[in-house]
This record gives structure tokens, sequence and C-alpha cells, in this order.
């Protein structure tokens, strides 16, 4: 009998001589310094100087690592709770909570429209006893949390404020992060409340009341990462996470906030995906971004304000279903790229999620390949330490260049704001996703274990078990409301709520002192999104 041949990735431009990354870069064979535009020493500056292409840091990870944050929530806080401190005790450095779509989306979990999603791809967090129970026992002026919540950014963060409080822990001592980015939700994620207007007043709230009062939170985190797993190529990843951020620094400007006193805290989330160089490439072309952005167009004067600090996540678009194994090669591949990129923060997707959320041994899996990584590979001994390759120089100041080119299409439209509403954004990241998918049912784009490389007779193929939600934890989790409901003062909560809709009829009131209030009253994330929602409305995407 012959031998079966080894698979081979089907023919096409990525397999022949003309060859183009991922973001429709041509790629020569090789690079040397006649490729490098004059300037180039300009251009990188030396690690942790202006304009921090080479890094924020001058000794890199030597002095500080990044922070290891995988993703984790899921069923009840404490269910949740649970699965927190088990990462913590496997050497998590930082905690990153994911809520479901009810309370993403601004409703209770016995409200008809979150059947059958609570607790389903995140915590189910409907007052401020939720919260409490879901930081139980964790100190938070010691732990750092990220919170990846955005219509209702305003909301959970004030929760956050008030549990800190009861643990007897100043605003001004704890840290953290709340992505509270809700142009892209329009752009990518789809999960906005109200129209983009009054939404961007929200976010604009939270970035004047943490400029005021916490001094060590980041009160937004730019997010690109969701456009890239929606299908945008890295190159607009860049650019329209960069044009976001410029209408947030304005209608922040606006309200009256100086620049140096809000821009030191906005953070950053970008994906990192498959083409190794052009992620690596694309972190330090966005530092030299920022930095130009913040001091020569904005006029900041601290440094901090340049620096853009970044937390990044491997691709969840990347993880395959088929030969999941697979993907921990994949995410170990991106965390290295990113690790040179110089980000801040970093989490792993987990092997087993193209399938269900992640088990317990999968998140501790993830956070080891982070562990080796940071600890047997020599990667944090030095800066930066693939600059001055010539091809990782070119590849930067061209996806720069090509980021410009559409943020300035983006600002001839009339802004980020201008650019959803007539559904700019929308429409390239469709047309990129559309080209990708083309490639990969083509064979142009291999994918092993997808379109190539497919025999799984040595054992590839799940052989672990599956996260299994338990059935019960939305009936818990609604009999917890209830009691928290017939407990409480209602008649507070009826005049809490009433301030509120009043403050939200009043353009110039601040929405963020009524929200405590109301949190602090145990009103729950429904009933003060139902007060937004009699005045602002409710956002329907335009086809």
């Amino acid at each position: 009998m012959s031998p079966t041949l080894p698979q081979k990735p089907a023919a096409g431009p990525r397999a022949g001589l003309e060859i183009v990354n991922d973001s429709g870069v041509p790629l020569q064979a090789a690079f040397g310094a006649a490729d490098l535009a004059p300037g180039l020493d300009g251009r990188l500056g030396a690690p942790g100087t202006y304009p921090y292409t080479r890094g924020l840091h001058a000794e890199g990870y030597r002095r500080q690592l990044w922070t290891m944050r995988q993703y984790a929530g899921f069923g009840t806080p404490r269910a949740t709770n649970a699965r927190f401190r088990a990462l913590l005790a496997q050497g998590q450095t930082g905690l990153s909570v994911a809520f479901d779509l009810p309370t993403q989306m601004g409703y209770d979990s016995d409200s008809p429209l979150a059947d059958g999603e609570v607790g389903r791809v995140g915590v189910a967090i409907d007052s401020l006893h939720d919260m409490e129970v879901l930081f139980e026992g964790l100190p938070l002026d010691r732990i750092s949390t990220s919170m990846t919540i955005n219509a209702t950014a305003p909301i959970l963060l004030a929760m956050y404020v008030v549990v800190a409080e009861k643990q007897g822990v100043h605003p001004h001592d704890i840290s953290g992060t709340v992505q509270n980015d809700i142009l892209k939700e329009y752009v990518a994620r789809g999960t906005y409340v109200f129209p983009p207007r009054p939404s961007l007043r929200l976010a604009v709230d939270v970035i004047a009341y943490a400029a005021r009062e916490l001094p060590r939170f980041n009160a937004i985190s730019c997010s690109g990462y969701h456009m890239r797993d929606a299908g945008s190529t890295a190159v607009q990843e860049m650019a329209f996470a960069l044009a976001n951020a410029r209408a947030y620094l304005d209608a922040t400007l606006a309200r009256g906030v100086a620049i140096d006193d809000f821009a030191p805290r906005i953070s950053w989330i970008f994906n990192t995906h498959n083409d190794f160089f052009q992620e690596i490439a694309k972190f330090r072309a966005l530092r030299r971004m920022w930095a130009h952005i913040l001091r020569d167009e904005y006029g900041a004067t601290n440094p901090k304000s340049w620096m853009l600090r970044t937390h990044t996540q491997t691709g969840g678009v990347t993880l395959r279903a088929q030969q999941p194994e697979n993907n921990i090669v994949r995410a170990a591949y991106q965390a290295l790229a990113a690790a040179l990129g110089g980000v801040q923060s970093l989490a792993l997707s987990c092997f087993d999620e193209a399938l269900a959320l992640p088990t317990e041994f999968s998140q501790q899996l993830a956070l080891r390949t982070q562990q080796i990584l940071a600890h047997e590979t020599g990667v944090r001994n030095v800066a930066d330490p693939l600059g001055g390759s010539y091809y990782l120089e070119w590849l930067t100041d061209r996806l720069e260049a090509e980021a410009n080119s559409l943020l300035a299409e983006i600002e001839r439209l009339g802004g980020a704001v201008a650019a959803i509403e007539q559904n700019y954004m929308q429409r390239a990241i469709e047309r990129a996703a559309y080209a990708e998918q083309k490639e990969i049912e083509s064979g142009e784009r291999p994918i092993v274990g997808l379109n190539c490389h497919t025999d799984t007779r040595g054992g590839l193929g799940l052989q672990g078990e599956l996260f299994r939600l338990d059935e019960a934890a939305a009936r818990e989790q609604q009999d917890s409301l209830r009691r928290i409901r017939a407990q409480r003062d209602a008649v507070a909560i009826a005049a809490r709520l009433e301030a509120l809709r009043a403050a939200a009829a009043d353009d110039g009131a601040d929405l963020m002192r009524p929200i405590l209030e109301a949190v602090r009253a145990y009103a729950t994330v429904g009933e003060i999104s139902d007060a937004m929602r009699q005045v602002f409305g409710l956002h329907r995407q335009a086809a």
C-alpha cells in the first residue's frame, strides 16, 4: 500500500513570489538599508523616550513584567469569584471580568429579553449586591481589575467604586480599567444601548469623573480588538481605534477637562493575530502615532500623556474548532509577538474557546503559556530586541503610513462619530472580512486543521471535557435579584431613578453622580438603564 502523502496548502498568491501580508501590503523577498526612509533614528528614539517606538520603558520588561490578566466570568458572581481566586492562586497578576450579555445591554436577569443569556458569556451582575459577592475576599486596593463593559460602563464602575468603599478602600487607591469604548460597539461588536451621541456623553462623564476621583484608574480602554475580531485588517484596527480615541479626546476637552488631566489614564486594547512580524510592527507604529497625536496635535506636555499603554489578547477569531489543540500553538506565537511588540498587559484566548467557555484547565494552561514566555525564553532580557531589523522598521513605517491615510479619510468625513453614522467603518470591516473568508475557502490562506493538514489520526481533536454552565445558575441569579428587590428601600429607589432621568434630560448635567446614588440604593442595572432609555431612546443600526 502506498503511503499517504502529506497535505499541502493550496497554491495561490501566498504560496508564490508575489506576497502580500494580512493588510494587503506587498512584501519584497528581502529588505535592506536602502528600503528605509531617511531619519530612522528620529523615528525610533531610545526605549523609554519619545516617540516610544521602541517601548515605553528604557529597561523593557527587566524591571516590570507585563500584567498577566486572563479574561474570566460566567454564571453567578459566586462562581466567578471562585474562578478569580483559582487564577490568582496560579500566579495571575490582575483580574479581567467578562460580563454576560444582559448586563452589557442594560437588562436584569429576570427580563424577558435576558431569557437564555443569563451568565452565558460572562458573569451576571444585577445590583451592587452581585458586585459585592464577585469581589468578596479580594482586596481592591491590592488587585488591578479590568472590566470589559461599554454601554453600561458608568453603572458597573459606580458599583466597583462603592464595593471598594464598603471594603474601606478610598477611591484614590483602586486601580484598573473600565473599557467604556462605546463607539467601537457601533462599528464591530453591537452591545450598544443608546444612540451614539448620548453614549459618547456617558463615556465622557466616566472619563471626567475618573480624572477627578480615580487617579489610578483607566477610565477608558480604546479598543481595536473587537474590530479586528470582526474582520478588520491590522491597518483598519489601528486607524479606526485611533479615530475613536480622537473623538473621546475632543469631547472630553469640550467638557473643560485639560488634556494632561485625563490623557495619562487612557489605555488601549488591541488584538494579536498570526502575521507575526506585522503584529510586532503594529504595536511599535501605534505608540509612535499616539505620541505624535498627543504632543503635536493636542499639545499635551506630560510625557505620560504621550504613552500608548496597551493590553492585548490573542486573536479570538483565529481560534478554530477543528483540531482545537492547535490553538495552544497559535496563542503562544501571538503572545510572543505581543511581548516583542512591547505591550503592558496580556491575556491568551484559551484553546477550547471556539467550542465553549474556557475550563479552569484551559485557563491555567493559557496562564502557564504566559509564564513560560516570561521566564524561560529570554524575551524580557533586552528592550525591543528586534529593533533595527530592516524588515521590521520598514513594516513599522508602512503600517503607520497606511493607518495615517485611513485616519485622514475619517477626518474628511467629519470624524469618528460622523463616519460611524455613515457606516464607513462598518462597511470597510465587512469588505475585509469577506475578502479573508474567500481566501480561506479557496485555500489561498492556509489554516492548519481547517483547509490543510486536516488528518486527525494522530489523536488531534479535543480530548478533554468542555465547560458546561450549570443550568441552575440563571434561576439562582433571578432568585437573588428578587430577594434584593424585596429588602431595599423602594421609595429611595424611585427618588434616585427620577433624579437620574432629570439629569439625563439636562445636556449639561454630569450623570455619574446620580448613577452612584442609584447604585448605593441597590437600584439594578436594568432599572438604571431604563431610566436613561426613557430619555435617550434606543439605537437601531442603519441597514
